[in-house]
Parts: C-alpha cells; sequence; structure tokens
C-alpha cells in the first residue's frame, strides 16, 4: 500500500485501481491460475473480477486500462492471462513468472492441473497460445527476473537473439525463471508484444516482488493511461514495437 499511496501523492492523487485477487481459494491450493482440476480460477479472474470491478466501482472496461501483475505463480498467470485474452488486458508484469503453469514437470503439470488432459494444458501454456495466435497490437510486458547486480536501464535484455537462446532452457527447466523470461519475451517480440527483460537484485521472494512492483509502477501506469501519468518505454527500449491483428 506504501508504494500506491507514495506514487499517488506524487501524481496529484492519481494512481492504478488495484485488486488483490485470491486465484486460489486457500494458500495451500495452487491453481496456477488456470481453469482444471484445482478450480476454474482463470474464468475467476476474467469472467468474475473484471465485470465486478466495471460494474460496482466504475472502471474503464476499455482493454486499454487494465494489467495484470504477479510475483511466480502470478508472473506466469500475468503473462498467460494477457495473451490468452488481449481484448481483456494490455500490459502485464511477470515478476519471476515460469515457462508455463507449474506442477512438477511437463507431465506431472498435465496430470495434477488438468487430469491428464494435454489440449487442456495447451490452452494454457504461453507459447503455445502465442504462436497460434500471431501478431497482436497494443500489448506489452515488463519480464523482471533477479539478477545479483543492481538495476540499469543498460542491463535490460532487449536482443531478441540473446532471448530466443533461452527457449531450449526453458522448456528443459520451466522454472528457470531468467530462461522463462528470454524466451517468453523473444516470441512476444516476434509476435508484436512490446517487451523487455529487467533485473533486479534480490531473491525469489516478497521483498524482491515489492522492488519490482515499486519500479515497474510508473510504465505500468503509463501504459494504462493513468491520469497525469507519462508514458514512458521500458527499460532497455526506446520506442514499442508495431504488430497487427489482435
Amino acid at each position: 500500500m506504501k508504494t500506491l499511496d507514495d506514487f499517488a501523492a506524487a501524481h496529484s492523487g492519481n494512481a492504478p485501481v488495484v485488486v488483490f485477487v485470491d486465484s486460489g481459494g486457500a494458500f495451500n491450493n495452487d491453481t496456477e491460475c488456470v481453469n482444471g482440476r484445482r478450480g476454474n480460477a482463470a474464468d475467476h479472474l476474467t469472467k468474475d473480477v473484471v465485470p465486478y470491478m466495471v460494474s460496482k466501482f466504475g472502471v474503464s472496461p476499455e482493454q486499454t486500462s487494465w494489467g495484470i501483475v504477479g510475483w511466480s505463480m502470478g508472473g506466469t498467470c500475468a503473462v498467460d492471462l494477457t495473451v490468452m485474452h488481449p481484448t481483456l488486458f494490455s500490459a502485464f508484469v511477470d515478476i519471476a513468472g515460469d515457462f508455463y503453469p507449474n506442477a512438477g514437470n511437463k507431465t506431472q503439470t498435465i496430470v495434477r492441473l488438468f487430469g491428464g488432459n494435454e489440449d487442456a494444458w495447451s490452452a494454457f501454456d504461453p507459447t503455445t497460445v502465442i504462436t497460434r495466435h500471431g501478431s497482436y497490437t497494443g500489448l506489452s510486458g515488463w519480464f523482471a527476473i533477479s539478477s545479483p547486480g543492481p538495476p540499469s536501464p543498460d542491463n535490460a535484455v532487449a536482443d531478441t537473439t540473446t532471448m530466443r537462446l533461452a527457449g531450449r532452457d526453458a522448456a528443459a527447466n520451466p522454472g528457470n525463471q531468467a530462461a522463462a523470461a528470454n524466451a517468453l519475451c523473444a516470441l512476444g517480440r516476434a509476435n508484436g508484444i512490446y517487451c523487455a527483460v529487467v533485473p533486479q537484485p534480490g531473491k525469489h521472494d516478497w521483498p524482491f516482488a515489492d522492488r519490482v512492483f515499486a519500479a515497474a509502477l510508473p510504465w505500468l501506469a503509463g501504459q494504462l493511461a493513468t491520469p497525469g501519468v507519462p508514458k514512458i518505454p521500458l527499460p532497455g527500449t526506446t520506442q514499442q514495437i508495431a504488430g497487427t491483428g489482435r
């Protein structure tokens, strides 16, 4: 809350409306934000939460005003739901998410989350979703990875060739968040998604997620057209990547 309060204070009281959603129903129920054996978490987020916020709180229904931020499983969720629902969401911040919804290796994940249904798994695999969809318009994403070095725009990975080389590592180990971020951003950039991989010092913990959120908030708020907040480029980039289609 302090991050949001400080941001609003610095922008004449303006800040994005933030909803901290329970995507599992219980602390020990790791839904990975999919529709499956552990609950229809994706439907809850897209079909319940979004319309509720529009109808009860008067927030904008426009895709350009909606984004998703998540850490760990939530980071995977942020990418997944944005690329699956480009008419609902326009931006995401993936804080150390995995290569795909992850409940073990691929075989274990398909069994544990989808009851062995590989087609259902494919419907929530970001690589499959992006490849099947093709070119996007108006989507952007901040992939945050932990790094021992200081944060610097110069360290942001924006080279597509470098990102693609991470694909093999990400497929072999979906829990390798750095490889996942590089591979997914490479695929996203090839399909019109404006994105960058941004290092931040820290470990895979809540303090790291908090620092990333504070760093990414000015960019995200600008992307979502928050009043009084300028639109700024992602670290390490100078302009958006144009795409066609949606």
